[in-house]
């Protein structure tokens, strides 16, 4: 069985291998508590010991994974100066698609992302100022960029005083995609890591209101029955870390 379709649609899921970096280390993350992630040990029995590039090339060259997804956790925490420019250079060079999260907040940022190697720019909630700047940033670099719906047990991470603070997740999906986000991922933080499976009810209720955006998942895949179940909930993919990194969902 090919793991990342659904058996009973026949949709063929896109599996996104995650790569969370920290320090310049790959790190597992889980439940959103950045301040306890640990270096990636083994990925698919293969000994990675925290280093990003060895830990993509495991998922591409071992797992069949065809896309990839690098969180800067430093840039996101802290600043776009914080991103480890070469680490992302030296993982777009191994040739799959690369979603970069470096905590993009303005079009000269996502620019600076791009250039480092990405092929996709991702906007966090969780560090957007306004849809104004989202909506200048998709003009900017057209179609490569994404936002993430950021939550915590289902209920959105936004900046205090922020115009959208109190907004459901399904009403900033839709603002997100009007504002040129042809892609959407649900992340919820406190599903990262934890097999709790992924947030279904937020993913019904974005896909709703934003029919038209591609929409990913991330947090809480378990198993191909859980990708099938996106899949059925409308999700066009997943972002996959612990799950593969395990090898309970495999590719092939």
């Amino acid at each position: 069985m090919n793991y990342d379709s659904d058996p009973l649609r026949g949709k063929r899921m896109r599996i996104v291998g995650v790569v969370d970096v920290r320090g310049g280390r790959a790190v597992h993350a889980r439940g959103g508590r950045r301040e306890q992630y640990a270096p990636v040990g083994v990925a698919a029995g293969e000994p990675v010991d925290g280093d990003a590039v060895a830990l993509a090339r495991v998922y591409i060259d071992r797992l069949g994974v065809r896309e990839l997804y690098v969180a800067d956790l430093d840039a996101i925490e802290r600043d776009i100066a914080a991103m480890n420019v070469a680490l992302l250079a030296e993982i777009a060079a191994l040739g799959a698609p690369v979603w970069v999260d470096a905590g993009v907040t303005t079009p000269t940022a996502a620019n600076a992302v791009f250039n480092a190697g990405a092929s996709t720019v991702i906007v966090g909630l969780e560090t957007l100022t306004s849809f104004e700047v989202l909506a200048e940033i998709s003009r900017t670099i057209g179609g490569r960029t994404a936002f993430s719906v950021d939550l915590r047990d289902g209920l959105p991470i936004t900046l205090p005083g922020a115009e959208h603070s109190g907004w459901s997740a399904a009403a900033i999906g839709k603002r997100a995609a009007e504002g040129g986000a042809g892609t959407i991922i649900v992340l919820d933080l406190a599903r990262v890591g934890s097999g709790r499976g992924p947030d279904l009810e937020s993913m019904t209720a974005i896909r709703q209101a934003a029919p038209q955006a591609a929409l990913f998942s991330g947090g809480g895949v378990r198993s191909a029955e859980d990708v099938g179940e996106l899949a059925r909930a409308g999700c066009d993919g997943a972002l996959v870390a612990t799950a593969l990194l395990s090898g309970s969902l495999r590719l092939t």
